[in-house]
């Protein structure tokens, strides 16, 4: 079966469902997009580890990984989304050290996260995305509580992917309140926010 690359497009908040995000992958060479419902605590992993400007004062579960395979010369190669079940995708690490290769099963949102902290291309094989691939919008708010790596069939609405979470206005502070409201955020582990701030400070 022909493998396709895909590349992280976003990372959209359920404004309704508490705690539910989606992360959009993207076909490289396409316009379909793979939505998998994700955890908070992996969705603010992968977009720390998009946000390159932010670093966590203590290192994520995921950063811990990224360093421990750095010590003992493990590498991640590439994360290949193998499989769908139920709604439910499964996905392999593939790794190597000393020139040996190893594949390790992974739930899909720790395998991306992980992919992005060792700069590895991310696959899913076509039928995955003959049958789970779309080319619109996606509503996450009325996804089942449990977040697993669900696929998001229900609601899809406009004819573009956007994200959906509520922009906070932070216009009228200025550049020295907006530096330390982003120390603040960083040291609260608050990086969704954290990731707002600066990006009101860059367009400054």
């Amino acid at each position: 079966m022909s493998l396709v690359r895909l590349k992280i497009k976003g990372i959209s908040y359920s404004q309704t469902q508490n705690g539910a995000y989606a992360l959009i992958l993207n076909e490289v060479d396409g316009e379909r997009k793979l939505p998998i419902v994700i955890g908070a605590f992996e969705a603010q992993s992968i977009a720390i580890a998009l946000e390159k400007e932010i670093r966590p004062p203590r290192p994520l579960t995921h950063d811990l990984f990224k360093n421990f395979a750095d010590r003992f010369d493990i590498v991640v190669k590439q994360v290949i989304i193998h499989k769908l079940v139920d709604g439910v995708f499964y996905s392999s690490l593939i790794c190597e050290r000393d020139k040996i290769e190893e594949i390790i099963d992974a739930r899909t949102s720790d395998a991306i996260a992980l992919a992005l902290r060792f700069q590895a291309p991310i696959f899913t094989y076509k039928n995955i995305l003959d049958k789970a691939g779309i080319y619109l919008k996606v509503d996450p708010s009325k996804e089942e509580e449990d977040t697993q790596d669900n696929i998001l069939v229900e609601d899809i609405i406009n004819e573009e992917l956007e994200l959906t979470t509520t922009q906070e206005d932070y216009t009228s502070h200025t550049t020295e309140e907006l530096h330390k409201l982003l120390d603040e955020a960083v040291n609260n582990e608050d990086y969704e926010k954290a990731a707002k701030i600066r990006d009101e400070i860059s367009k400054r």
